[in-house]
């Protein structure tokens, strides 16, 4: 059986995007309510990946763990300063609309 997409913002994401989501019936935490406020990035791509959740966030540093072979459950990266908070929410939006949580384990997905 398949499964909704359910993400997981880092702590640099804004709270606007978790209430948006939120707001349209999107399974989502925040680093701040899954107590990982300074969590490695580690820390925070395992809390993820142990509660199949794709990781939203706009470190590169994720992208350097993906490149290592870090098991995931699925990156989306956007690069500071190129989206707004509303593209950002429509695009997790559509991700979650129209992907199920299968087909992005161990995927970066650049929104």
């Amino acid at each position: 059986m398949t499964q909704a997409i359910k993400f997981h913002l880092d702590e640099h994401i804004s709270s606007a995007i978790a209430n948006g989501l939120k707001r349209r019936g999107i399974d989502v935490t925040t680093s701040l309510e899954a107590g990982l406020i300074g969590a490695t990035d580690e820390q925070q791509l395992e809390f993820a990946r142990q509660t199949g959740r794709v990781m939203v966030t706009q470190d590169d540093d994720f992208l350097r763990l993906h490149a290592s072979g870090f098991s995931h459950a699925g990156i989306a990266y956007c690069r500071q300063g190129t989206r707004r908070i509303g593209q950002m929410l429509r695009a997790l939006a559509l991700i979650h609309d129209s992907m199920t949580s299968d087909a992005v384990v161990g995927q970066v997905l650049f929104l």
